[in-house]
């Protein structure tokens, strides 16, 4: 007993999970998963000038933003290049017109069979948007001099490889959900992460430059995991009461009882990080198709990348950077009211029977819920912005340009890890073991 609680709690609870047969299984079957996927992403399409594209990542910051949900794969024009992207954009989609069109949501209020509904119909709207995704991908290439195949044959395999790939691994996401431990498509998308990271940190060693920049750089990685991990976590709790009549052998009793609901302080996620992002870049995108080459005299399409630029000097760089807190503010706020609407707190609570102590049922708890998560919200929208422009005070204040701190990529490996342990410690909580949450 002694030795078992000298141990470090995070150790013996993962030895407690691997001594269950059941869990012991469900965690090797999403490492299993986990190799799987790695093993696709470096399965490459054919006709790639490699070198070309490794060049061109470093000029065009989308591509970067879709490698990072693809596990780098895209790097790799791989057959799962374009990771579970259209899927994460379907269900994003799919959200937002779930309060818009009548039909989608009557059928969110219709429990278990209404969501498996909704989910199919995203399956179903991933496979277009992962075939246009995947042509317009190969079209860039192209543009490029990346990719020189334009037969229609060759370039009908490439779009069907790509969008065959997102489903293979949507599909083991799913199966990880059912079989495995955590939500499956967050676990992909957080292993492509991790996989990028030895070479980053690789990276670091290899340049040997502004020694003291590295520990600094080091020293406010770990305080922003540290401030994600806080926010993540951070909740208010709305207490609320349960007040039942119940008839038994003829005579009526009164029943109650208290609990809260918990009203996060990042609502959001990571979404609107993506939003802001996809916005911010698209002008700089589109203006270095009409930019003017090195060498000859810049056009207006020139100023317009400058402006969007996320590496320019710090005139331009203030521009963008401060645009993007803007815009991460404004996006949480709208994402925040969109799910807080689907969920309908008020009208969940009245029919079952349950009331906020001093607050009139209908309308008035109606208006104390918006109240509340309109008030939680400034702080869960701060907190992003600030995390969104972590990337760029990193950059300043440590002179250290060899590494780069993504800001959705630290949010999505938090949360998924924390959402991880979570699973883990109720399935040890279930079997009276001490898991290493509280």
């Amino acid at each position: 007993m002694r030795q078992r609680e000298a141990r470090p709690r995070l150790i013996q609870a993962l030895l407690d999970a691997f001594s269950l047969p059941d869990l012991r299984r469900r965690l090797l079957f999403t490492l299993g998963m986990l190799v799987i996927f790695r093993f696709v992403a470096h399965v490459p399409l054919p006709g790639v000038d490699l070198d070309a594209l490794h060049e061109l990542f470093e000029r065009n910051q989308l591509l970067g933003m879709l490698d990072l949900f693809s596990g780098g794969a895209m790097r790799n024009f791989s057959v799962a290049a374009m990771g579970v992207y259209p899927y994460i954009t379907a269900s994003i989609i799919m959200q937002l017109l779930v309060p818009v069109v009548p039909g989608l949501r009557a059928l969110s209020q219709e429990g278990e069979t209404g969501r498996r509904r909704i989910n199919q119909f995203t399956h179903w709207l991933t496979v277009p948007l992962a075939a246009l995704q995947g042509y317009a991908q190969l079209a860039l290439l192209r543009s490029q001099g990346i990719v020189g195949l334009s037969q229609p044959l060759p370039t009908l395999a490439i779009i069907c490889s790509l969008a065959a790939g997102t489903m293979f691994l949507v599909w083991l996401g799913e199966l990880i959900t059912e079989r495995g431990i955590g939500n499956g498509v967050s676990i992909i998308i957080f292993g492509g992460i991790v996989a990028g990271l030895p070479e980053m940190i690789g990276r670091g060693f290899i340049a040997k430059e502004n020694p003291g920049g590295l520990v600094a750089f080091t020293i406010l990685a770990l305080a922003i995991i540290v401030f994600i991990v806080i926010f993540t976590e951070g909740h208010r709790r709305i207490p609320v009461q349960y007040a039942r009549t119940a008839f038994r052998g003829g005579r009526m009793y009164r029943q109650s009882g208290s609990t809260h609901i918990p009203l996060r302080v990042n609502t959001a996620g990571m979404i609107p990080l993506i939003f802001a992002m996809s916005l911010m870049i698209f002008p700089g995108t589109i203006a270095s198709y009409f930019a003017s080459p090195e060498g000859m005299e810049p056009n207006f399409a020139n100023t317009i990348m400058g402006w969007f630029d996320p590496n320019a000097a710090l005139p331009l760089g203030l521009f963008y950077w401060g645009f993007y807190f803007l815009m991460v503010v404004a996006f949480a706020f709208f994402y925040t009211m969109v799910i807080f609407e689907q969920m309908d707190l008020a009208r969940t609570l009245q029919r079952q029977g349950g009331f906020i102590p001093g607050v009139r049922p209908g309308k008035p708890t109606t208006d104390y819920l918006n109240q509340v998560i309109n008030h939680i919200t400034w702080a869960g929208a701060l907190f992003l912005a600030l995390v969104a422009v972590m990337p760029f005070m990193a950059r300043e204040l440590t002179d250290v340009a060899v590494l780069t701190l993504s800001s959705t990529g630290m949010l999505i490996v938090v949360g998924v890890a924390l959402d991880t342990m979570k699973q883990i410690e109720a399935q040890l909580t279930m079997r009276r073991y001490e898991g290493f949450l509280k």
